[in-house]
């Protein structure tokens, strides 16, 4: 018998939450109990993360999420996988729900213009609109928007500084910026509204809910959008991307960087040959023969 179609939900809600510990057992004995896995993060401004499971499963976690103070009218973004992305379920405390380093940034104080992906292509098209892709340097190289400015981060706290050096490049520009599933760029516009920009865009749902909804022929999405989790990227209509990931340095790989001489499956890739120090490689060759160990041993 074929196993069920499992649901991946990924989600994000900005709200005040004075003591977000008090919500972290629930929420995790909830999940677990249900068979859903995945990673969820609670701070005092909200929640996000991304979990899987069975339909009601899901739809279990998401109810009591919708039921923590403030978080009613939450919205997530679903696409179906044959097998479970995650191997368990973390719910973590954290400073932040997505870390920016900037305290004075609050996205429930002010938002940029929300664009419908079906609005997106005309807005990204216009002669004065400056597209930004506020995502890491790794996520950008496997795709992006074409025409899309890659401000080469290595992470999302390092956007401010790259926003700081480059702000004038965008003088007398609207600025229309998106990310994965919306959520970096809730705080990226907050801040460059209070930089005064006056004229800021942001894709409603991100990337992934434009993949959802806008036809493959009429996108101008180029490549895939890595994600989070064990299906590395997907593409449009949310199906399963071609990369995979290297282990060591939790990068994405194509088929063709897994052929490269600088590829050892579970060690490195030719990234981060030069990162590592050989006891490092130790290490991760170790923990690789102990993962197919552990494989071997499942049951079929």
């Amino acid at each position: 018998m074929a196993a069920p179609m499992l649901i991946v939900a990924a989600l994000y809600h900005f709200t005040r939450m004075p003591d977000p510990a008090a919500f972290r057992a629930p929420l995790a004995k909830l999940a677990c109990g249900h068979g859903v896995k995945g990673t969820l993060l609670l701070a005092p401004e909200g929640i996000n993360g991304t979990i899987a499971g069975t339909r009601a499963g899901v739809d279990a976690v998401l109810a009591h999420i919708r039921a923590l103070p403030g978080c009613a009218d939450m919205e997530w973004k679903e696409s179906p996988t044959d097998r479970m992305p995650f191997g368990k379920m973390k719910v973590r405390l954290k400073r932040e729900i997505v870390t920016m380093g900037q305290p004075d940034v609050d996205p429930r104080a002010s938002v940029a213009h929300y664009v419908e992906p079906a609005d997106w292509n005309a807005l990204i098209s216009a002669p004065d609109v400056a597209v930004i892709d506020t995502r890491n340097d790794y996520e950008v190289e496997i795709g992006t928007f074409a025409g899309a400015v890659d401000p080469g981060t290595r992470s999302f706290r390092d956007f401010p500084a790259w926003w700081q050096a480059n702000a004038a490049r965008f003088a007398g520009k609207r600025v229309a910026m998106f990310c994965t599933g919306g959520i970096r760029c809730e705080k990226s516009t907050n801040y460059l509204l209070s930089q005064g920009v006056d004229q800021v865009f942001h894709l409603k749902g991100g990337i992934l809910k434009y993949l959802e909804q806008v036809p493959e022929d009429d996108s101008l999405w180029r490549g895939e959008c890595f994600v989070f989790d064990r299906r590395v990227s997907l593409t449009h209509g949310l199906r399963p991307g071609r990369h995979g990931l290297c282990h060591a340095c939790r990068r994405p790989l194509a088929p063709e960087d897994r052929q490269r001489p600088e590829y050892e499956d579970g060690v490195c890739c030719h990234r981060c040959i030069k990162e590592y120090s050989p006891d490092d490689r130790a290490r991760f060759r170790e923990r690789h023969r102990q993962f197919g160990l552990a494989a071997a041993r499942k049951p079929d």
